[in-house]
């Protein structure tokens, strides 16, 4: 097997693993082990006739999955370490930052169980997850490098790293959002509550939804310059693509938040924004990857 085919079936397991967090956290099934780590209520394999266990006990059973993966990665790049010479294009250092961040990620995940899920843990848990999807995807883009046919503009990447770390805002404050109960202290779309600026009766909470809100919008209008920019400038026909793709993709949870939140917060609009927004994340680091000058040295696939 190839270290990019590996990379990129541990990145499928990294997506499947933050989405599982999100059904965790809607259903309410953090606790469903018990506050026991690593085992579930004392037993490897705990009785599984409780929704709420055998949500929590499938989330830690592909965290145990992906683990596995990503050592399988950083094993398999440093055995062909030598295929693919040279500091940009070789897996190696990404697949054992992927492994670093794993080992943070499995000791976030205990403490956050040991104290009972306080939200400062689980955003910090949220965070390191989606980091650990980006090396891994970057990994898997490095192994099956290859020179463009055309040079990148250094202006477009530096527009694709400024909407990654919109995205990556975004994400964050969707997570604080969740975890702190301001989810439904903004009612309506696409004001809060019918209002340009929260009202001090929602006891900060609105403000916390409407930051993550404005960050999302902002986002929205960064890549639609974006398109105007790469089609004005005839940037490569994979910048464009990759730029509609993100815009449109980034549009799309908009219209999955704006359904979740005029849905009162069904859980399964809560589940939707949850991979709608993983999907965003993921796009956003293909698209910094495509618009990478640096990438006109390429190397062979491995």
């Amino acid at each position: 097997m190839t270290i990019r085919l590996l990379a990129y079936i541990t990145s499928g397991f990294a997506y499947l693993l933050i989405v599982l967090g999100g059904v965790v956290r809607i259903t309410g099934s953090g606790m469903g082990c018990g506050d026991d780590w690593p085992l579930c209520n004392g037993r490897i394999i705990p009785p599984l006739g409780d929704t709420a266990t055998l949500i929590e006990w499938s989330h830690r059973l592909v965290a145990a999955g992906l683990s596995a993966l990503v050592v399988a990665v950083a094993v398999l790049a440093y055995l062909r370490r030598d295929e693919a010479p040279g500091p940009r294009g070789a897996p190696l250092p990404l697949a054992l930052w992927a492994v670093g961040l794993l080992i943070v990620q499995v000791l976030l995940g205990a403490v956050t169980v040991w104290l009972e899920l306080p939200p400062s843990a689980v955003v910090l848990h949220l965070g390191t997850a989606m980091a650990i999807l980006a090396v891994l995807m970057m990994a898997g883009l490095r192994a099956g490098a290859v020179a463009p046919t055309e040079p990148r503009d250094a202006k477009i990447w530096r527009a694709s790293l400024a909407a990654l770390g919109l995205g990556g805002v975004a994400v964050l404050l969707g997570g604080v959002t969740a975890n702190t109960g301001a989810a439904g202290a903004c009612v309506g779309f696409p004001l809060c509550s019918g209002e340009f600026w929260p009202s001090e009766s929602s006891g900060g909470l609105g403000h916390i939804h409407w930051f993550h809100r404005l960050v999302a919008y902002a986002l929205t209008l960064h890549l639609i310059g974006m398109v105007a920019r790469v089609m004005k400038r005839n940037a490569p026909a994979a910048v464009q693509r990759w730029v509609m793709i993100a815009c449109g993709v980034t549009v799309l949870q908009i219209v999955v938040g704006a359904g979740m939140t005029l849905s009162m917060l069904q859980p399964h609009w809560r589940a939707t924004h949850v991979a709608a927004g993983t999907a965003v994340w993921m796009v956003l680091v293909v698209l910094a990857w495509e618009t990478w000058p640096g990438r006109t040295a390429g190397v062979r696939p491995v």
